[in-house]
C-alpha cells in the first residue's frame, strides 16, 4: 500500500494596524482574516498588531516592525504575509522588496477564495470581473510583488495569465464579461418579474457568512445545498420551496454571505446576485449567536443591505446555533421578529415557521365569501397561496374565511 502524501500548507504571518478601531477590535479582526487563510487553504504561523495613528503610507506597519517580520519569517518558516486592509500598490511593492517574500492584504485573500468556490458560470464571471478591476487599480505597483507569488493563493482564477502587463487587455476583458453578465441580468429579471406576478411569497435568506444560511435552508426545505463550516463554503443563490405548517409555501433564496471589509469590487459584481434580497417579501436574517462578535456580524449584514438598498422590508432575525450557547437571550429590536434556532439540531424552527406565517398573514387580505361549486378551483388557489381558516359547504356554496396573497383574483 502506498502512504498517502501529506501536502504541507503555507504558512503565513497575518498583520494588522489597530489604529482607530483600537487593538482589540484587531486582533479580532485577525482571527477573521486567520478563518479566511484557512478557508482558502493555508495557515498562519503567528498574528502581529501594531498601534498606530494610521497605517504607514509606504509599507503598512512601520520601519522597525517591517525588520522584526522579516526575522520571523526566517524563523517561522513562513512564505509571506497576509495583512488585513487593502493594501496600496506602493505599500504591497515595498513590503515585498524588503521583505523578499509574498505579500497578500485581505483583498486578495478574499477574491481567491471566491474564485476557488464559484461553481456556476455567472459567479465565475463575477469574480473575474472583481479580481480584473483589483488589478486594474494596481498595475502601477503589482507587478514585483505578484511575480513573488507562484503558485497557490492570489494567484486562481486571472492571476495564472499575465493580464496585469497591460491595462488595455483587462479593460476589454472586464467589457467583454460586464456584457455577458448584463445578458445574464436580464434572465434574471426576467425570472424575477414571473416570480413576482405569482402569489407565492419569496423570503431571501442573508447574514454574515458562515452564519449557517445553506444549513437553514436545508432544514426549511428538506433540500441538500452545500453546506460547509468555512467561510464563503457557498456562492451562488440558492432557491426552493418550502411549505409552512399551514400549508403556505413560499420560496426561500440563499444569498452570499457578507463580511466585515467585503471589497468593493467584490460588492459591485455581485450586486444583482445580492439584490435578490430587494424584490423579496420577507427577509431571514441569519445571525451566528455563538460567535463572540455577533453583534458586529448583524451590523455589518445590516449596513450592506442598506447600501444595496434594501429597505422597508419584513425583517426576522434567526439568532442561529443557539445549541451552542449556554445562555439564550438574543434579541434584535430593529427586526420585527427574533427568533432563537439551531439549524443543526432544529430547535427553533417551528417558532420560525410561526414568525414567517404571522408575517405573511399581514401582507394578505382577509376573505370572507362564498365561492360557487362551480368555481371550487378558486378554493384551491386560496389553499395553495393562502390560509383557510374555515370553511362550510352549504346550498348556495362554498362559504370561506381565509387569507389569501392581494394577487389572488376571486
Amino acid at each position: 500500500m502506498h502512504e498517502e502524501q501529506v501536502i504541507e500548507k503555507e504558512k503565513y504571518i497575518l498583520v494588522a494596524v489597530a489604529s482607530k478601531r483600537g487593538e482589540n477590535t484587531a486582533w479580532e479582526s485577525l482571527e477573521e482574516l486567520q478563518e479566511l487563510l484557512r478557508t482558502a487553504g493555508a495557515e498562519a504561523s503567528s498574528m502581529v498588531v501594531q498601534n498606530l495613528e494610521h497605517p504607514e503610507r509606504a509599507t503598512y506597519v512601520g520601519s522597525g516592525k517591517v525588520l522584526e517580520l522579516k526575522e520571523m519569517l526566517e524563523q517561522q518558516g513562513a512564505v509571506g504575509i497576509v495583512c488585513d486592509d487593502e493594501l496600496t500598490p506602493s505599500q504591497m511593492r515595498n513590503l515585498s522588496d524588503r521583505l523578499d517574500a509574498k505579500v497578500l492584504d485581505r483583498t486578495l485573500l478574499i477574491l481567491d477564495i471566491f474564485a476557488s468556490h464559484a461553481k456556476t458560470r455567472e459567479g465565475k464571471i463575477q469574480v473575474e470581473i472583481a479580481q480584473l478591476r483589483y488589478r486594474a487599480s494596481r498595475l502601477r505597483g503589482i507587478g514585483e510583488a505578484m511575480s513573488r507569488l507562484g503558485a497557490g493563493i492570489g494567484t486562481r482564477g486571472p492571476g495564472e495569465t499575465k493580464l496585469e502587463s497591460d491595462r488595455r487587455v483587462i479593460q476589454n476583458r472586464i467589457k467583454l464579461l460586464s456584457d455577458e453578465i448584463e445578458s445574464m441580468k436580464q434572465v434574471r429579471a426576467t425570472t424575477r418579474k414571473k416570480r413576482s406576478e405569482s402569489p407565492v411569497p419569496t423570503v431571501a435568506i442573508v447574514g454574515y457568512t458562515n452564519a449557517g444560511k445553506s444549513t437553514l435552508i436545508n432544514r426549511l426545505t428538506e433540500s441538500d445545498v452545500l453546506s460547509e463550516n468555512m467561510l464563503f463554503a457557498t456562492l451562488d443563490p440558492t432557491t426552493r420551496t418550502a411549505i409552512l405548517p399551514d400549508s403556505q409555501e413560499v420560496l426561500m433564496t440563499d444569498t452570499v454571505g457578507f463580511i466585515n471589509k467585503l471589497p468593493h469590487h467584490l460588492v459591485d459584481a455581485f450586486r444583482s446576485t445580492l439584490e435578490e434580497a430587494k424584490y423579496a417579501d420577507i427577509i431571514l436574517h441569519v445571525v451566528d449567536a455563538s460567535n463572540p462578535q455577533s453583534e458586529l456580524q448583524r451590523k455589518v449584514a445590516n449596513d450592506t443591505l442598506e447600501d444595496l438598498g434594501v429597505v422597508g422590508k419584513p425583517v426576522i432575525t434567526a439568532w442561529n446555533k443557539i445549541d451552542l450557547v449556554e445562555e439564550a437571550n438574543f434579541k434584535d429590536f430593529e427586526a420585527d421578529r427574533s427568533v432563537q434556532i439551531s439549524a443543526k439540531t432544529g430547535q427553533g424552527i417551528d417558532e420560525l415557521f410561526e414568525a414567517l406565517s404571522e408575517i405573511l398573514s399581514e401582507t394578505r387580505s382577509y376573505i370572507d365569501t362564498v365561492i360557487s361549486y362551480a368555481d371550487s378551483s378558486k378554493l384551491a388557489l386560496i389553499r395553495k397561496y393562502g390560509q383557510i381558516i374555515e370553511e362550510k359547504y352549504e346550498g348556495d356554496g362554498i362559504h370561506v374565511k381565509a387569507y389569501a396573497p392581494k394577487s389572488v383574483k376571486l
